[in-house]
C-alpha cells in the first residue's frame, strides 16, 4: 500500500472530473501531509489500522476541522468547523487521510444531490441517471474514483440509495455504531452515519475502526416476498430472483419471508414526517433570520412541518416503534434478509424521484438494523438487511455482480 500514490491518483481524477461536481472543497495540504505520515508508518511496520493511509471523503454535514460545514444550505455557507466530528476524529486516530467535503441534497433532505447552491451532482457511471441523495457526492466520488471510501448520512436510505444508483456498496450501520456527535442533524430519531465504497470489504475496514471486527454466523437467509406491498420493476425483480438463486448455489439456507402487517409506504411516510418535523426545529432560527438563503422547495417542506400538529408528530413516532417491534420479532431466527434497494432502477437526471424510491430502504432505519446494498448488474442494487452489521456486509460481498455482471 502506498498511500502517498493513491491520494496523488485521487487529485488528478477529482481534477479531471469537474462535471461530477462530487467534491466542493479539497485539502490537498492536510490530505498530503496524512498521506505521507501513513506512508511512513507503512514503511516501518508500525500501520494504526486497516485504515491507515485510505483516502476518505466526507459529506458537507458532519463536521470536518478546518473545513466548510454547511450541510448542503446556503444559510450556513461561510460557516468552518472549529473540531472534527466524533466520527472523523475516528478515523483520523486510525490514520486514513481525510480529503475533504461531498456534495449532497439540501439539508439530507432529498434524492437528487441537485444543489441549489453548490450545483448539481452528476452520476459517473451513468451520466443521464440520478446520483440519488442524499449523500450522492460520498457515492459519486467513489464510483469515479475520486476517493477509497466516504463518510455519508443515512435516516431513510440516504447512504444506500446513492450508493445503488452509482454502482457501489452502501453500508447504514446498526444504531449507534458509527457516533453521531458533530452532524448537522436531520433527524436525531433516525440519522446514522453510513459509508459507501466499492467493496463490502473496504465498508467493513471502515467499520471496524468503530467496532470490532467479528466472525458472521452461517447464515440464513429470507428473501422479502414483496407481493401486493411494492411493486418492483421486472429489472429489479430478475436481480432479486438471481441473487436468491446464487445464495442457495454459494451454500446459504433460504427462504421467503413476508412481512404482511408491514405498509412499506405508510412507514416511510411517517419516517419522513418525523425527519420533516424534527429539521424544522433545528433549522428554525436561521430560517427566520435568513430565508432567502434557503431554496423554495426546502422552505416549502419546512412550513410545512411547523403546521403539523404534534398529535400527528406523536403518531408517527408510535407507529414507528411498533413497526421495530413487529419487524425484529417476525426476523427472529433469521439472520439476513434479502431485498431490492430502490423498486426501480436510478431515475432520470433532473426528473423527480419515484414517491416509492426509499420504500424499502426506511425499513433498516425504522427497525433499527443494519442494511448494506450492493450491486445487482447495472444498474440494479439491492440490499441485505441484519441485525448484524458483519454478516450484512459479508452476504452482501458474496451476492454482489458488478456494472459487467460478474460476481
Amino acid at each position: 500500500m502506498n498511500p502517498v500514490e493513491d491520494l496523488e491518483s485521487c487529485l488528478v481524477r477529482i481534477a479531471a472530473s469537474p462535471a461530477v461536481n462530487a467534491f466542493l472543497h479539497v485539502d490537498i495540504a492536510g490530505a498530503r501531509a496524512a498521506a505521507q505520515a501513513s506512508l511512513a508508518r507503512h514503511r516501518a511496520g508500525a500501520a494504526l489500522s486497516g485504515v491507515d493511509g485510505m483516502v476518505i471523503g466526507i459529506k458537507a454535514n458532519i463536521a470536518v476541522r478546518g473545513m466548510p460545514f454547511h450541510g448542503g444550505i446556503g444559510a450556513y455557507r461561510e460557516r468552518v468547523a472549529d473540531v472534527d466530528a466524533e466520527c472523523v476524529a475516528a478515523l483520523r486516530r486510525a490514520g486514513a487521510v481525510i480529503l475533504g467535503i461531498l456534495n449532497m441534497h439540501e439539508a439530507g433532505l432529498g434524492g437528487t444531490s441537485d444543489n441549489p447552491f453548490f450545483g448539481a451532482c452528476r452520476n459517473p457511471n451513468w451520466p443521464g441517471l440520478s446520483p440519488g441523495g442524499s449523500s450522492g457526492g460520498g457515492a459519486a466520488a467513489v464510483a469515479a474514483g475520486l476517493c477509497v471510501a466516504a463518510l455519508g448520512t443515512d435516516t431513510l436510505g440516504s447512504v444506500r440509495i446513492p450508493a445503488g444508483y452509482c454502482g457501489v456498496f452502501g453500508h447504514k450501520p446498526s444504531p449507534g455504531l458509527i457516533p453521531t456527535g458533530g452532524l448537522m442533524p436531520l433527524s436525531p430519531t433516525l440519522d446514522s452515519v453510513g459509508i459507501q465504497a466499492g467493496s463490502a470489504a473496504v465498508c467493513a475496514a471502515v467499520l471496524s475502526v468503530f467496532a470490532p471486527a467479528v466472525s458472521p454466523a452461517p447464515a440464513t437467509l429470507a428473501v422479502l416476498d414483496l407481493s401486493g406491498q411494492a411493486v418492483l420493476d421486472p429489472e429489479v425483480a430478475t436481480a432479486l430472483a438471481a441473487a436468491a438463486a446464487r445464495a442457495v448455489t454459494l451454500g446459504l439456507r433460504v427462504q421467503t419471508l413476508r412481512l404482511p402487517d408491514y405498509d412499506f409506504a405508510a412507514l416511510r411516510r411517517a419516517g419522513l414526517l418525523v425527519a420533516e418535523v424534527e429539521a424544522e426545529a433545528f433549522h428554525r432560527a436561521r430560517l427566520a433570520e435568513c430565508p432567502e438563503s434557503f431554496s423554495p422547495e426546502f422552505r416549502k417542506l419546512m412550513a410545512w412541518a411547523a403546521a403539523q400538529p404534534e398529535a400527528k408528530f406523536a403518531s408517527a413516532r408510535r407507529q414507528i416503534t411498533d413497526a421495530a417491534v413487529q419487524v425484529r420479532a417476525t426476523l427472529a431466527g433469521i439472520n439476513v434478509l434479502l431485498l431490492p434497494t430502490t423498486p426501480q432502477p436510478p431515475f432520470a437526471f433532473g426528473a423527480t424521484p419515484p414517491a416509492d424510491q426509499a420504500d424499502l430502504t426506511a425499513l433498516a432505519n425504522i427497525a433499527g438494523l443494519a442494511a448494506t446494498a450492493f450491486p445487482a448488474g447495472a444498474p440494479v442494487s439491492l440490499q441485505v438487511v441484519s441485525a448484524s452489521d458483519a454478516l450484512a456486509l459479508r452476504v452482501a460481498g458474496i451476492l454482489s455482480v458488478s456494472r459487467a455482471g460478474k460476481i
